[in-house]
Parts: structure tokens; C-alpha cells; sequence
């Protein structure tokens, strides 16, 4: 087996990975708090690592290991449209 290391990029990515795993935990503990102080204390966590995940993506974007497409203004009628509510 070789020993091969993490790229830059590779480590970036799985941050990106973590964080968004770390995020969905937190905010399920936030809603799930039996107490008010316990809530309140995931509630933080929970903004810091929306805040932690915020700065991992620009930080790859910046680098290009997380490129954005612009999307088109019929692209965007599509999305409208197929989720559109009607009330």
C-alpha cells in the first residue's frame, strides 16, 4: 500500500464535508434541546459552524476548487416554475 499524501484541496474538501455533516447535527441538537440553556448553547455552536463552513467555501472558491456556474435567466424561470406553489 502506498503511503500517498491529502492534497491542499483534498483537505479543503473534506472540512467542506465536515462542517456541513457538523452543521446538520447542531441543528438537529438545537431542536431536540430539552432545556432552554442546553438550546441555546447548541444554537451557538450551530452559527459558529454555519460561520466555519461559510469561510472553508470562500476560502476554496478563492483558491478554484469550488467553481461557480452563473446560471441563466431561463434556467433560473425553470426552477421557479417546477417548484412553484400555487395558493
Amino acid at each position: 500500500m502506498q503511503n500517498r499524501q491529502m492534497s491542499d484541496k483534498e483537505y479543503m474538501e473534506d472540512l467542506l464535508m465536515t462542517s456541513k455533516t457538523l452543521n446538520g447535527l447542531y441543528h438537529y441538537a438545537t431542536t431536540e434541546a430539552s432545556t432552554e440553556p442546553i438550546r441555546k448553547a447548541f444554537k451557538c455552536n450551530l452559527s459558529d459552524s454555519i460561520e466555519m463552513q461559510h469561510n472553508i467555501y470562500a476560502a476554496m472558491q478563492q483558491n478554484g476548487w469550488y467553481p461557480q456556474q452563473q446560471a441563466q435567466p431561463q434556467q433560473i424561470n425553470q426552477v421557479r416554475t417546477k417548484y412553484q406553489v400555487s395558493m
